[in-house]
């Protein structure tokens, strides 16, 4: 098969980009895989990304690139095909718009995938006939706004299939988007083996990370950590990553007297040598589904104290034996986790082993063999259709070999190409 992934920015470090670099090259070890890249603000990605995947960017904003992308009238009109009420608009444009549409209907994939709801939007409206329609759901349907489920509500059932991060949130999108026709299903992230020994348990830091938005409730982590300064002063807090509610988060840090155990590390990645050094996770979250920096954590070894929201961490983490889950918006509750844990050097060892053993379901082969197997069943579902269909107008007589020899030798032609990158 040949697959596509349209994403925002390949070029960042975020947990789309991270997951799907993870899932791209796996799955580039059977299959030839590409990731289109809307925009490009830098020469090369942040992130490793294996040889056998191809890179493109569609629209080039680095300030020495030779695009004129920059000044292009075009990208400063509004974008008309991507979602206004989609939190990234700001960044789209009538010229994303156009070199979107231009290569979803030239691009000669098997399969095409759309990383974020307002890409998925297009996949499902432009995409030229043939290949699957896919998308990924990053977050959960709960954490988009009403403007924007009526949007994906008018597009996502042009899709052939919606991939979801979790079983909750698969229900979700099931009862609230009426997808008739669409195969919704949960996949979970993809998250490579560290490359580091895993965290022993032993270091006096709590790791958390994400983006510093509302929605990830880091405040109610840092009044929790207040409650464990109290009593464990010799414990410290890490939280990686920017976002909107970096100023909000450094002044509560303040005021509750936490400059000296509380730090904003700021974005950073790969983050595996940053969990290494940990020995409890966190992610207080009140709506969001797994992400993947709550897998990095258990890849590398780290029990987890996660908020029972409705669309995630319930689903992998076990109460008790991989973590702790803990009720949402509650910092004496979050804190009590924090304590029990820090307290019991034995309990926190064992629950990381735990939590390493139970993390194999995200390594990158396994959760590509999903995909795979996926993609490869509805592709063999349209091609037995249109197989019956032909042989149904020939009345019986056996179909002509061409389109097989045609199949072939474009994907000989393919598999030839793998490893070029065009970036």
């Amino acid at each position: 098969m040949h697959i596509s992934f349209l994403i925002h920015h390949a070029y960042g470090s975020g947990e789309t980009v991270r997951a799907t670099f993870g899932l791209a090259d796996a799955l580039a070890e059977q299959h030839d895989v590409e990731i289109v890249s809307v925009l490009r603000h830098r020469d090369t990605p942040a992130l490793d990304l294996g040889p056998k995947v191809a890179l493109r960017p569609l629209v080039d904003l680095r300030e020495h690139g030779r695009s004129g992308d920059r000044t292009d009238p075009a990208h400063a009109r509004p974008a008309k095909v991507f979602p206004a009420a989609e939190p990234g608009f700001g960044q789209y444009s009538e010229l994303t718009d156009q070199r979107i549409a231009q290569y979803l209907r030239r691009t000669e994939a098997d399969v095409v995938v759309g990383t974020r709801p307002g890409l998925t939007v297009h996949v499902a409206r432009q995409t030229r006939r043939g290949p699957l329609r896919v998308g990924q759901e990053p977050l959960c349907l709960a954490a988009h706004s009403r403007e924007l489920r009526l949007a994906l509500r008018g597009a996502y059932p042009r899709l052939d299939a919606l991939v979801t991060a979790t079983e909750a949130d698969a229900g979700a999108h099931l009862r609230r988007l009426r997808l008739p026709g669409v195969r919704v299903t949960a996949v979970p992230r993809a998250v490579p083996a560290p490359r580091l020994a895993p965290a022993d348990g032993t270091g006096r830091w709590v790791i958390a990370a994400g983006r510093l938005t509302r929605t990830k409730r880091f405040d109610v982590l840092v009044r929790a950590f207040a409650a464990v300064v109290a009593r464990r002063p010799d414990w410290r807090l890490r939280i990686y990553g920017g976002g909107p509610e970096k100023p909000a988060l450094r002044a509560l840090i303040e005021e509750l007297g936490l400059y000296n155990h509380v730090f904003l590390m700021g974005p950073a990645g790969p983050l595996e040598s940053e969990w290494a050094k940990g020995a409890l996770a966190v992610d207080s979250s009140g709506r969001e589904p797994l992400g993947t920096a709550l897998a990095e954590a258990m890849r590398c070894g780290l029990p987890v104290i996660a908020s029972d929201c409705p669309y995630g961490p319930g689903e992998i983490v076990e109460d008790g034996s991989t973590g702790r889950l803990v009720p949402v918006g509650n910092p004496a509750a979050l804190a009590a986790a924090l304590l029990q844990l820090i307290g019991d050097d034995t309990a926190r060892k064992r629950m990381g082993a735990a939590a390493l053993a139970s993390s194999a379901r995200f390594d990158p082969a396994a959760v590509a063999e999903r995909h795979a197997e996926l993609f490869g069943e509805l592709l063999a579902r349209r091609r037995g259709s249109g197989l019956r269909g032909s042989l149904h107008r020939a009345r019986g007589t056996l179909i002509s070999g061409a389109y097989v020899t045609e199949y072939a030798a474009r994907h000989a032609a393919r598999a030839a190409m793998r490893g070029v990158r065009t970036a």
